[in-house]
């Protein structure tokens, strides 16, 4: 076996191919961090020739002229091989104590244990405990789950084999009904190009300020269009309600109840249904008067409700981040991105639809339980990383951590 560098195009053409690969430790995110003055290599193992390990490596300048060394969703290469592992781990330190590394991260897009929907650990499923071991055995330190930099829980739903009837079906109830309300409402989903990223950046400051959470300025995002967008691999979603229409259309279903309720006779047994459908009158009646409220409010008939971002990298699709304008949310829109994009999906050959973070130690509740029971409701199962390791390549490690965390 030989260690060595490897050229973009190497690199790119084992990572196309690869189970392990993520959008993460794609080219175009070493690119991105270039943009941020990281530093981007390649390098990997080669066995007659042929590529059999590989890892994308981005570093920075920290303290006392050393640098950190990163490889998004590394390693690529088969991690059960402790040969091979050993043998680029080893190979790799060396090449780092080089390059004046201080430490080495790395946070491989592999399960650990399997779980089910409810987060718990499905017996005699996936278990990668030994490729934890392994790392350790060879120096790496595991990062504390408050501290790693990527998603480490997940939710995600199997598309591979099943048609839109049978993930309708396998839906909660609840969730299947508000699919079909939104459709019904007259709510479309519109993908916006480079141009419009603005609305899109709108939609995530207005949530990231209601929910106490710092947001990716619009740079970002629009980096990200312009490096994955030439292969199709993001696309930006918002939603949109055109109230005059969604009027017609309440004051429609009010006639029909109107002209049901005046169809049943007085007789006794139809008090019951008579009085349910008064009630969902009033309702409407209600929706009504909202709407006409809006568009005196903003001065328009069109109105955006939310907006999405996914990245879709075969074999799955990821919904990476979301937001809603919080006077818009029962209109329950996102739930509608969701179903376009799973249906997207099933057409286009996709694996898997990964809802993407969610909390951890999900079956415990805890905070933020919310954004799992969202996701939940498509049905699908929980997974868990394996983590974050770092691995120590010079004396530096444990000062430069002494300085960080009194810096905290």
């Amino acid at each position: 076996m030989q260690f060595c560098e490897l050229t973009e195009k190497e690199y790119r053409a084992f990572w196309e191919n690869h189970p392990l690969k993520s959008f993460l430790s794609a080219v175009e995110i070493g690119k991105l961090k270039k943009l941020s003055n990281w530093s981007v290599s390649y390098v990997g193992v080669k066995k007659e020739k042929k590529i059999v390990a590989a890892s994308m490596l981005v570093a920075k300048k920290r303290h006392f002229n050393r640098y950190e060394f990163y490889s998004p969703r590394g390693y690529l290469l088969d991690l059960k091989d402790e040969e091979l592992l050993s043998f680029f781990t080893k190979e790799l330190k060396k090449y780092l104590k080089d390059k004046k590394a201080y430490v080495f991260r790395v946070d491989p897009y592999l399960i650990y244990k399997e779980r089910d929907i409810d987060g718990n650990i499905v017996e005699n499923g996936i278990d990668n405990s030994s490729v934890v071991r392994n790392l350790t055995k060879l120096g790496f330190k595991k990062v504390p789950l408050n501290e790693t930099e990527q998603v480490t829980w997940m939710f995600s739903l199997d598309l591979e084999n099943k048609n839109e009837n049978d993930i309708l079906k396998e839906m909660k109830p609840n969730v299947r009904n508000i699919i079909h309300k939104t459709e019904k409402f007259g709510i479309t989903v519109k993908e916006i190009s480079y141009d419009e990223l603005e609305r899109f950046q709108s939609i995530m400051e207005e949530t990231g300020a209601r929910r106490n959470f710092a947001i990716r300025d619009l740079t970002y995002f629009q980096n990200m269009y312009k490096l994955f967008s030439k292969n199709n691999e993001i696309k930006y979603f918002i939603t949109e309600l055109n109230l005059k229409d969604y009027i017609e259309r309440l004051n429609q279903e009010k006639k029909e109840k109107e002209e049901k309720v005046a169809s049943l006779s007085s007789a006794k047994y139809n008090d019951n249904q008579k009085q349910s459908l008064i009630n969902e009158i009033t309702a409407i009646d209600k929706r009504i008067k909202e709407a006409e409220e809006i568009i005196e409010r903003k001065k328009q008939d069109i109105i955006t409700l939310s907006g999405s971002m996914f990245m879709l990298i075969k074999p799955e699709i990821i919904y990476l981040s979301s937001g809603n304008y919080e006077e818009f949310m029962k209109f329950n829109s996102q739930y509608l991105i969701q179903w376009e994009l799973i249906k997207y999906g099933l057409k286009n050959g996709f694996k898997k639809h990964n809802f993407y973070g969610i909390p951890a130690n999900i079956n415990t509740h805890p905070k933020d339980y919310g954004i799992y029971e969202f996701k939940k409701g498509f049905n699908g199962y929980v997974e868990e990383l394996i983590g974050e390791f770092e691995l120590p390549i010079s004396w530096h490690y444990k000062l430069i951590k002494l300085i960080r965390k009194l810096k905290k």
